[in-house]
């Protein structure tokens, strides 16, 4: 079986949807709550174990009510936590989720304590034996310590930096990255204009537009994919899908030898997760493979 390691953020969401947005001076109704587990690399490793992927996760949680509950998620959709630290006397990050009846997203948290893995903390052996490594945002010295070990071993990595790509130096993690992942503003920021008169022209860096597709580019060239109409109930975590249904397609037309990977069908496919994770609520609402395989045979 493929495996990945994940890297990054465990978080314990609250969801409260709204009739609207706040805005200042302003007041809005909840008309209902969700809880659920959370953070970028828990929600890619959740979404890749029920891809049928073998997932393993670094990450940290508090000893608190909110940690158990989340590592308990996490346990029950076959994610492995062996690289996940418990701190003690610690608060797990809880972020609270504004959902607006269109299914955009604002976000109120704390980070808690899911930086707490720092380069001395990680299994490196573990690290070396898997087929793929995938960063998220984290410390930027944890992201370039995991991303030099596996690199070291020719582990393949990838890396979605997330929305604070400007405020943190991931320049170590980023230049030993095989694929990146951006939304389109996180992109003007890591390709400064052109793919092709870029750094990053000889690996695949994929473009995410939300609701209007991706395109992923690559050596070989370009392509892109204007994504599924669904009616969006929740956003929360479409991107962490997509991420997880790119990879485990490239994984599995090749493994670790991206070059042989069908680029356009891993774009699809992603699409199609993450387009089925938007039309539910929460972050934890990724499809199985058969789901994708049938929402994919209904639209051809």
């Amino acid at each position: 079986m493929l495996s990945v390691l994940t890297a990054g953020h465990v978080n314990w969401d609250v969801t409260l949807r709204v009739d609207r947005l706040p805005v200042a001076d302003g007041e809005s109704a909840i008309r209902s709550q969700h809880q659920s587990g959370g953070g970028s690399a828990a929600n890619v490793a959740a979404a890749l174990a029920g891809l049928g992927v073998e997932a393993g996760l670094i990450g940290s949680v508090g000893d608190d009510d909110n940690g158990l509950l989340a590592r308990r998620e996490l346990e029950d959709a076959g994610v492995s936590l062996d690289g996940v630290r418990i701190v003690e006397d610690a608060s797990t990050a809880v972020k609270y989720l504004l959902v607006d009846d269109d299914g955009e997203v604002a976000v109120l948290g704390n980070d808690g304590v899911n930086e707490a893995v720092g380069p001395a903390d990680l299994d490196r052996e573990r690290i070396r034996s898997v087929d793929l490594v995938h960063l998220t945002g984290q410390r930027p010295d944890t992201a370039a310590a995991i991303a030099r070990i596996a690199s070291e071993a020719r582990v393949t990595v990838s890396f979605d930096p997330g929305r604070r790509l400007g405020d943190r130096n991931y320049g170590e993690a980023l230049a030993a990255a095989d694929v990146v992942f951006a939304n389109d503003r996180e992109a003007e920021a890591v390709l400064e204009g052109e793919y092709v008169e870029s750094d990053f022209s000889d690996r695949i860096v994929v473009v995410k537009y939300g609701g209007d597709g991706a395109a992923v580019h690559t050596p070989n060239g370009s392509y892109a994919h204007p994504g599924f109409d669904v009616d969006p109930r929740d956003t929360t975590g479409a991107g962490d899908a997509f991420a997880a249904g790119f990879i485990a397609t490239v994984l599995g037309d090749g493994g670790q030898d991206l070059a042989g990977a069908d680029v356009e069908r891993a774009l699809e496919f992603g699409n199609a997760c993450g387009a089925l994770t938007a039309a539910q609520e929460g972050a934890r609402s990724a499809p199985t493979r058969s789901d994708v395989e049938a929402f994919l045979a209904d639209r051809f």
